[in-house]
C-alpha cells in the first residue's frame, strides 16, 4: 500500500476515498487534512462522479485531530483552533455536505473525535460491528466540533446527544445503528461488499435526483415547513422536465399493462 495519507480510487463513477494514516489511527494531520479538503472541493466538479465512499485504512476510521501535532504547536504558543477547524474540519464536512452526490462512510472501526464528526457528515453511514462512535473532547478539554454539536441532537435527540458529548463514553455501532445514528451496523467482513453494493444501486439512480434529494434535506433542517413545501415545488419541477422521469412512468405504464 502505498505511503500517501490518503488514497484516492476511482471505478465507475466512484471514487473511494481511504484515509491511509493507520498507525496513528488515521489521525488527521495538516497534510491529511489538505489532500482531503482538495481532494473533496474538486470532486464537486466532477460531472461524471456518482458516489464516493469514504473509510479508513488498517484498524480505525478516524480518530480526530493528529494530537502529536497539536502538542508540537505547544510548544512555540497557543494555537488557534478555532482558524484551524475553519481552515481543516470545517472545510471537509462543509464538502461533504455541499457535494452533489452521495457520500457512503464505510466506519471500520473506531471513530473518535472530529472523526465520528466525518462520519456523520456523510449521507449514509454503515459500520462494522466492531466500530465504536466515541465523543472524546470532553477528555482532552475542548467542546465537540466538525458539526457534532449540529448533527447529533438531530439524530439522536437531545438527551442522548448531551450524554455522549458529556460523558464521552463509546457508543458501538449496534447501540448507534439502534439510536438512528448510522444507517446500518454489520458484520465486519460485510463492511466492504456492502458498501460497494450501496454505491453501485447508487450510481444507477439520475444524479440531478440525487442532487436535489440531497439539496432537499439539507435545507430542511434550517427552514420552515412553508419554505420548505416552496422548495420541494422547485425542484420537483426540476425533476419534471428531466428525461429519466418520462422514462420512469412511461416504463411503470409498460410494465402495469402487462399484468
Amino acid at each position: 500500500m502505498t505511503d500517501a495519507p490518503l488514497l484516492v480510487e476511482r471505478r465507475d463513477g466512484v471514487v473511494r476515498l481511504t484515509l491511509n494514516r493507520p498507525a496513528r489511527l488515521n489521525c488527521v494531520d495538516r497534510d491529511l487534512n489538505r489532500r482531503l479538503c482538495d481532494t473533496l472541493e474538486d470532486l464537486s466538479a466532477d460531472r461524471d462522479l456518482r458516489a464516493v465512499v469514504l473509510t479508513g485504512a488498517g484498524r480505525a476510521f478516524c480518530t480526530g485531530q493528529d494530537l502529536a501535532e497539536r502538542h508540537a504547536d505547544l510548544q512555540t504558543g497557543t494555537p488557534d483552533l478555532g482558524e484551524a477547524l475553519e481552515q481543516g474540519f470545517n472545510r471537509i464536512v462543509g464538502a461533504i455536505r455541499t457535494l452533489e452526490v452521495p457520500v457512503i462512510a464505510a466506519v471500520n472501526g473506531v471513530a473518535a473525535g472530529a472523526g465520528a464528526g466525518l462520519a456523520l457528515a456523510c449521507d449514509l453511514v454503515i459500520a462494522a460491528r466492531s466500530a465504536r462512535f466515541i465523543l472524546s473532547f470532553v477528555e482532552v478539554g475542548l467542546v465537540p466540533d466538525s458539526g457534532l454539536s449540529w448533527t447529533l441532537p438531530r439524530r439522536v435527540g437531545a438527551a442522548r446527544a448531551r450524554g455522549m458529548a458529556l460523558l464521552g463514553k463509546p457508543v458501538d455501532a449496534t447501540i448507534a445503528a439502534e439510536w438512528g445514528l448510522i444507517w446500518r451496523c454489520v458484520d465486519d467482513g460485510e463492511l466492504i461488499t456492502e458498501c460497494n453494493t450501496l454505491a453501485e444501486e447508487l450510481c444507477s439512480r439520475p444524479r440531478h435526483t440525487l442532487a436535489g434529494i440531497k439539496q432537499a434535506l439539507n435545507a430542511a433542517e434550517s427552514q420552515s415547513f412553508d419554505d420548505q413545501l416552496a422548495l420541494e415545488a422547485v425542484l420537483q419541477r426540476e425533476a419534471g422536465r428531466a428525461p429519466a422521469y418520462r422514462v420512469a412512468v412511461e416504463g411503470f405504464m409498460a410494465r402495469r399493462k402487462e399484468k
